[in-house]
């Protein structure tokens, strides 16, 4: 799984006009508290809601890494009565953010859950790189939850530094004793319709090959 901000789909206009639906949206159930609406966008850039999620998503640091807004205190902050720290009000973003979702599963084995222990754990970093996860080399990867290890984040002042960056992090990712996604991401990072931004739902049917590890 793999998020990024800002879109590369979605212009400044469009932009404007999706986060202008999401804020009536919430006004009209009269919401407070952080919370996540989704939007499906159709090729002819109609969008479509989809869904609300009245919490913080696992994505959420793509929009810290580019408002430089700390979204969990924000929460906080704003469950106890305080008033937003920050209002956008056309701010422009910082930059470009990629995440990547690094999950003990087997791509291909239909992504096929791998618990275990965890021999050796070696995390990226440098300049522009963030690492959100609770692993460590001794840990075991129950069955029983939900089979996400870490987030690797990413942030430069484009997208190509963002790209580059992320393949940097995930080539230097070490994590033995479990089969994880890393690989696969990085396939990802390099497929030339995700270098132009142009993926959409039916991505992986369209590249297969991308599952499998390579010779």
């Amino acid at each position: 799984m793999v998020e990024e901000a800002p879109s590369p789909a979605v212009d400044q206009t469009l932009r404007q006009d999706i986060g202008d639906a999401a804020v009536k949206l919430a006004e009209a159930i009269r919401y407070v508290g952080a919370g996540t609406i989704e939007f499906l966008l159709d090729a002819d850039g109609s969008f479509y809601f989809m869904e609300m999620n009245t919490r913080i998503q696992v994505e959420h640091p793509v929009t810290e890494m580019c408002t430089n807004f700390d979204l969990v205190k924000e929460q906080i902050s704003v469950a106890a009565g305080a008033p937003l720290s920050l209002v956008m009000n056309g701010h422009r973003l910082r930059g470009h953010a990629i995440e990547c979702r690094v999950n003990a599963e087997d791509p291909s084995r239909n992504f096929q859950p791998s618990p275990g222990l965890i021999t050796a754990y070696h995390p990226p970093g440098g300049p522009g790189v963030r690492v959100d996860t609770h692993i460590y080399a001794g840990y075991t990867v129950p069955p029983y939850y939900d089979s996400l290890l870490a987030k690797v984040i990413v942030h430069g002042n484009t997208r190509t530094e963002a790209l580059a960056r992320m393949r940097q992090a995930l080539d230097s990712f070490i994590i033995e004793g479990v089969t994880t996604t890393i690989p696969f991401l990085g396939r990802v990072m390099r497929h030339p319709d995700f270098v132009a931004g142009t993926v959409d739902t039916k991505f992986l049917e369209r590249a297969p090959h991308l599952l499998k590890d390579q010779p």
